[in-house]
């Protein structure tokens, strides 16, 4: 077997190793958290409590019908703020589902704030923070989304470690990952046991 065909693992740098995979950098990772968790909370938080009900009351969706409707007015022009196909996202899905999204929008947030900010499921927490980050800076809105962005994207990476500091230190262990299975999944049940045998 030639070297090009034979499996080997690349070594990780020092620097990367420590911020993504040991438990030392989870303080760093926990102020960053804190902050991403603080930003996705209030902001769902507000939608949730607003008074007007236009996010998840009376009126759910008339918010988000109005942003998406903005949204389309930047998608005009030689260089548009938003692209085409993005445009016929929000015309054809978002704006006739207003209300759903509108729940989707604020729960989400909401959820991912709590995620981060307790260290429950992180990365995946900051997966679904990056996805809504993503769907405003296509809507042509930047605001702070970029630097939010920016953060998960490190959050993701150091998923490891990023909530140890949380509840991932014993989710994680107990859950498992989809390459190694956790103590609630761990087990043969006893069907499975005699079938391997």
């Amino acid at each position: 077997m030639t070297a090009i065909h034979r499996p080997s693992e690349l070594q990780e740098p020092a620097l990367a190793r420590f911020l993504f995979a040991d438990t030392r950098a989870a303080w760093l990772w926990l102020v960053v958290r804190i902050y991403l968790g603080y930003e996705w909370l209030s902001a769902g938080w507000e939608k949730f409590t607003d008074p007007g009900g236009v996010w998840v009351g009376a009126k759910a969706g008339s918010a988000l019908t109005g942003f998406a409707q903005g949204a389309l007015g930047k998608a005009t022009g030689a260089h548009p703020q938003v692209q085409d196909w993005y445009a016929g996202f929000l015309r054809d899905f978002v704006v006739p589902n207003a209300s759903l999204f509108a729940h989707l929008v604020t729960y989400g947030e909401i959820l991912v704030g709590i995620g981060l900010i307790v260290g429950a499921l992180t990365g995946i927490a900051a997966v679904f923070g990056i996805v809504m980050n993503a769907n405003y800076l296509l809507a042509g809105t930047v605001s702070t989304n970029p630097i939010l962005a920016f953060l998960a994207i490190f959050i993701v990476l150091a998923w490891r470690n990023a909530g140890w500091i949380g509840l991932d230190r014993w989710l994680l262990p107990l859950l498992g990952t989809p390459w190694q299975r956790g103590r609630v999944f761990g087990h043969e049940t006893g069907t499975q046991a005699v079938a391997s045998h």
